[in-house]
């Protein structure tokens, strides 16, 4: 009978020690990962919808030769997120006249291009149809992301410049090369 009660109170033991170990692991992990930025998810925050642009504050760029359309930021609309997206206002003025507005985002980390919302005429925002995150590269339509990507957002290859009035500064440098 000595034994039994031997034997339960080590299968207590072993069950308080499981009960008290498991919190304290899953606890160690969560306190890692607060130090490892490579383990820690990567969490993109909720994007403010700006102003709509206004002609002033356009600042135009060259993203594909050759074409009569004309590609423009909107100055103010452009932010660094803490999730390390670059958000800005993206402005294409076709040949034929039209004039396409979006708001957009680019991760320089995975060289991506998001668009969160298309201007409308009216002086609104409309959700855009299927905002998911795609690469830069490739597509004739993301040219001028990839642009952005390359010459101004991201010019140290996956890392982006830490602030917005740096991406200013480097767009406006570029409007000397306009023809």
């Amino acid at each position: 009978m000595t034994s039994l009660s031997a034997s339960r109170r080590a299968l207590l033991a072993v069950v308080w020690l499981l009960t008290v170990a498991a919190p304290a692991t899953g606890q160690w992990r969560v306190f890692e990962s607060e130090f490892d930025e490579d383990k820690k998810p990567w969490k993109e925050i909720e994007a403010k919808l700006p102003p709509l642009p206004r002609a002033e504050n356009l600042i135009p760029f060259e993203a594909v030769c050759g074409l009569p359309h004309r590609y423009y930021v909107d100055a103010p609309s452009i932010s660094v997120g803490e999730d390390g997206i670059v958000r800005y206002t993206l402005v294409v003025k076709t040949a034929g006249g039209a004039t396409n507005v979006s708001f957009d985002g680019i991760r320089c980390e995975n060289r991506e291009h998001k668009q969160y919302a298309v201007g409308r005429a009216d002086g609104t925002w409309v959700r855009a149809r299927d905002p998911q995150w795609r690469s830069v590269e490739g597509l004739e339509q993301t040219r001028q992301h990839n642009v952005l990507y390359r010459d101004f957002f991201c010019p140290e290859r996956h890392a982006r410049l830490t602030t917005a009035k740096q991406i200013l500064e480097a767009l406006r440098q570029s409007r000397g090369n306009l023809r």
